[in-house]
């Protein structure tokens, strides 16, 4: 085994045995921290310096994103008027391994006078801060994995474990569900979304605005106006023949030919762009942006009209913001 595997491991097993250690640890405390924080009529603040303050922030962005609101505090930026976003209610998770960082052990009696309650997660049980603190939350590790026991490595580590076992004893104390979260990840709703096959995500049936080639151009445009898509598809005994959308309504009326008068098959854009049902709804936006059309029908082996995906129900309704989509074909 090389020198960078065995070092590389033995990193890996002291951070590994720094986190299961903790279980036995856990008890009273933790438990009045999850209390606090569910009582709690206000937010979550962490705080901390340094790599406990980046594991502070790792902390703050997890519970926001599963239900418990949460905000970052500097310790020093908070004695220069930050200390305006504590109210009275709010429960602060402060994090120092040795419990003796003087700007955190010095903010605590300030946040305690502004009504907030404080958990400390810290390996000093006897430091400043844990004495500072209404409920301590024991987060101490036999060794760093630092070589020279300096850098804080088996101790961010296990802290920022326990962070993450007091947010999902929260998810479910909140009773915090995937609906919960997918509010609170749009784009990762978004991904979900996209990540769906055309033939599950497409307009089709009687909402599928669709007309023979024979009617008039005028009658094409009612269905168009009814269908909300700008769209319509041409089609014969199923099969798509062309597409007719208002870019080609702005040509034809520029044209000067009379809509009453002229079948919409004379007009329609023939051949159009289309996808098959099995294509991704990522694909089919990936489509519409490289050519810049806002509609798809999504069509079988054949050529039969099975749907019609559009711009809008792919990215959700009012989230477009259009460049002059000249709608062309348009698909």
């Amino acid at each position: 085994m090389s020198s960078v595997l065995k070092t590389a491991r033995e990193v890996l097993s002291l951070e590994a045995e720094g986190i299961l250690r903790l279980r036995s640890r856990l008890g009273a405390g933790f438990e009045r921290a999850v209390e606090l924080i569910l009582a709690s009529p206000g937010k979550v603040i962490t705080t901390g310096i340094g790599k406990s303050g980046i594991v502070a922030r790792k902390v703050m962005a997890t519970f926001n994103s599963t239900g418990t609101t949460s905000i970052y505090l500097h310790p020093v930026e908070a004695m220069h008027g930050d200390l305006g976003i504590v109210s009275r209610g709010d429960v602060v998770l402060a994090i120092s391994h040795s419990g003796e960082t003087g700007e955190l052990v010095a903010l605590i009696p300030v946040l305690k006078e502004h009504g907030a309650s404080v958990v400390s997660f810290t390996g000093g049980l006897d430091s400043s801060l844990a004495q500072a603190s209404d409920v301590v939350v024991d987060c101490g590790v036999e060794r760093e994995a630092c070589p020279l026991g300096l850098a804080p490595t088996t101790s961010t580590t296990a802290a920022l474990a326990m962070g993450d076992a007091l947010a999902v004893v929260l998810i479910e104390k909140r009773q915090f569900n995937a609906e919960d979260f997918r509010r609170h990840h749009p784009g990762g709703k978004l991904g979900e979304h996209l990540s769906l096959k055309v033939s599950e995500v497409m307009i089709k049936g009687s909402k599928l605005p669709n007309v023979r080639p024979s009617l008039n151009a005028a009658k094409a445009l009612e269905v168009i106006q009814k269908g909300d898509l700008g769209t319509v598809l041409i089609t014969s005994r199923g099969v798509l023949q062309g597409i007719f959308t208002d870019g080609d309504l702005r040509r034809t009326v520029l044209k000067g030919l009379d809509l009453s008068a002229t079948a919409v098959g004379e007009i329609m854009t023939r051949d159009p762009l289309s996808v098959g049902p099995q294509a991704t709804a990522a694909e089919a936006l990936h489509l519409m942006e490289e050519k810049l059309i806002t509609a798809l029908p999504v069509v079988d082996e054949r050529g039969k009209v099975l749907g019609i995906v559009h711009l809008h129900d792919l990215l959700g309704r009012g989230r477009v913001s259009f460049r002059a989509l000249t709608n062309k074909n348009t698909c």
